[in-house]
């Protein structure tokens, strides 16, 4: 479980997807959710912690924290 004090509006649970499978997947939910929004994002692939900020970068969106767990990340992402 995730010491964060945020609380999502939504969670994309992409663990098991393979890269590009958790970007996508969380660029669906961002497409979709109005201004605010908070998104969690579960991904077991690495390349989610540079991914994600990247895209976030890019878009417009904020990634307000990063999680690790024992199997999994949890990366909160605010929409814009």
């Amino acid at each position: 479980m995730s010491d964060t004090a945020l609380e999502a509006d939504e969670t994309v649970d992409a663990r098991g997807a393979t890269c590009p499978g958790p970007l996508m997947d969380l660029i669906g939910a961002v497409r979709g959710a109005e201004t605010g929004t908070v998104i969690r994002l579960l991904s077991d692939n690495d390349q989610s912690l540079t991914d994600v900020p990247a895209w976030a970068d890019e878009s417009g969106n904020d990634v307000l924290t990063t999680e690790e767990t024992d199997d999994y990340y949890e990366i909160y992402v605010e929409t814009a």
